[in-house]
């Protein structure tokens, strides 16, 4: 998200420079940058878009749900630093695991404040919860977007997860459930 909020800034900045000054600007000259801070902005969907599938386990005795599987394919317009993308989309992935099975804020009712206050309460998952998490990407560049046609790769990560998950556990067990965390309680029959 950085890279397409302010790289479209420098293009922009350099554009307008070589477009008031040509190829060789006066020394001390200014330039300001103008125009929209995003190209297209209101005729064109500028979202990143992605698919996410999940491998679940549920056990039938317990309740408890394994995820030994997940793989996301993506739509982030271009990328600029495949590492790092990858990078990006495996965390945020491991971010929506969990969100989807462990993460939840308990609230005392009588002060109104949060009782898990630190990871020692609040359980997260790791790379360790989760035995092979795969990022793919479409080849895209969206001109719409910006100047590098990159969108963000961070968050668009996390957001399937969950109801990947929950999708899987329900063809596994038959059981819907549309709250999260979906712990063990809920699958127990």
């Amino acid at each position: 998200m950085g890279l397409g909020g302010w790289g479209s800034a420098v293009v922009a900045a350099a554009r307008a420079l070589r477009d008031r000054y040509g190829d060789a600007p006066a020394e001390g000259a200014a330039a300001e940058a103008a125009g929209e801070a995003v190209p297209g902005g209101g005729r064109y969907a500028l979202h990143a878009f992605g698919a996410q599938f999940a491998e679940v386990r549920v056990h039938a005795d317990t309740g408890e749900v394994r995820v030994p599987r997940l793989l996301g394919v993506f739509a982030i317009g271009r990328v600029v630093n495949p590492r790092t993308a990858r990078s990006q989309l495996v965390g945020g992935m491991v971010m929506g695991l969990s969100a989807a099975l462990h993460e939840h804020a308990v609230m005392d009712p009588v002060p109104g404040q949060v009782v898990t206050r630190d990871l020692a309460d609040y359980h997260i998952a790791s790379h360790a919860d989760v035995q092979d998490v795969d990022a793919v990407w479409i080849d895209q560049f969206d001109p719409h977007y910006n100047a590098f046609g990159a969108k963000g790769a961070g968050e668009i990560g996390i957001v399937g997860v969950a109801a990947a998950i929950a999708n899987a556990a329900y063809h596994a067990t038959g059981v819907r459930v549309r709250d999260l965390p979906l712990t063990a309680d809920r699958f127990v029959r």
